[in-house]
């Protein structure tokens, strides 16, 4: 009878430590599908960064949109992020782009983009997560713009038990082109804009490892004499496995140029890199 007895409990054991392993893997397949990221899938992010010595291989942004006259404008921009330091993170994106303009068709490099984004802290009881990033876009590829561009965003994120909202802002720095440029203001490609001010909405569901959100923005244009341009989208991400999340978007420009419709599908991909770690593990 003890043998019986210290057998149940052995058995017992065994299956209350596979329900914590279960339980261990199955919260971290569900981590990064709970921070949105610029354009995955909407334009408005939240105020964290990639982990410390992870890196996330955004493999395939890709953004279609047809303007109000009929024209489709596409852009893949391919990104990867490294967690460099404590709440910091290096990024490196390559933006390509097709566009139309009337029987005009064209496509190519819409530049390099450069970005490092910090986090200042973790939420607490009376202060919301805040984070900063700076970005240099660099006029490299056939349809980049004429010069370099730099840019800085403040973002903040506050947490509810029914949801997540965040704030951003954004300012340009650098004087508006002499000319048209095919990628400025193009969709799919990278957006220059003057200043850009909006704020999103957010709903996860941790069982099934889903998130679906909202967001409404205001651009300004480079050109002084543009008038401001607003936009509203909707997006949804989820966690296919630990290292693996799948997102796609759609919205609408409500006015402007480039006024139309647009949906976006996005995947990437997020590791550790065991050599990183100061103790080999």
């Amino acid at each position: 009878m003890a043998k019986c007895g210290a057998r149940r409990k052995t058995r017992k054991a065994l299956a209350t430590f596979a329900v914590v392993v279960l339980l261990t893997n199955a919260a971290h397949a569900q981590t990064d599908f709970y921070n949105t990221d610029r354009g995955r899938p909407v334009q408005i992010e939240d105020a964290y960064v990639t982990e410390r010595y992870a890196f996330e291989l955004k493999l395939a942004p890709v953004r279609l949109e047809r303007t109000s006259g009929g024209s489709y404008n596409w852009g893949l921009a391919p990104e990867i992020a490294l967690g460099v330091l404590p709440r910091t993170q290096v990024e490196i994106g390559l933006p390509l782009a097709f566009t139309e303009q009337g029987t005009a068709r064209r496509s190519g490099i819409a530049g390099i983009e450069f970005s490092a984004m910090h986090n200042f802290n973790v939420e607490t009881e009376g202060l919301p997560a805040l984070a900063i990033r700076g970005d240099l876009l660099a006029p490299v590829g056939s349809l980049a713009q004429e010069r370099a561009y730099s840019s800085v965003t403040g973002m903040a994120t506050r947490t509810h038990r029914w949801a997540r909202i965040h704030v951003n802002g954004q300012y340009t720095f650098g004087a508006a082109p002499s000319g048209t440029t095919a990628s400025l203001g193009s969709p799919g490609a990278i957006e220059v804009t003057r200043w850009l001010t909006g704020a999103a909405i957010d709903k996860t569901f941790p069982l099934s490892s889903t998130l679906v959100t909202a967001e409404f923005y205001g651009r300004k244009p480079l050109d002084s004499g543009a008038p401001v341009e607003y936009t509203v989208g909707t997006g949804t991400r989820f966690q296919v496995s630990p290292t693996l999340a799948l997102d796609g978007g759609l919205g609408r420009r409500l006015n402007g140029a480039e006024q139309g419709w647009y949906v976006t599908f996005g995947s990437a991909y997020a590791y550790g890199v065991r050599s990183l770690f100061p103790d080999g593990r």
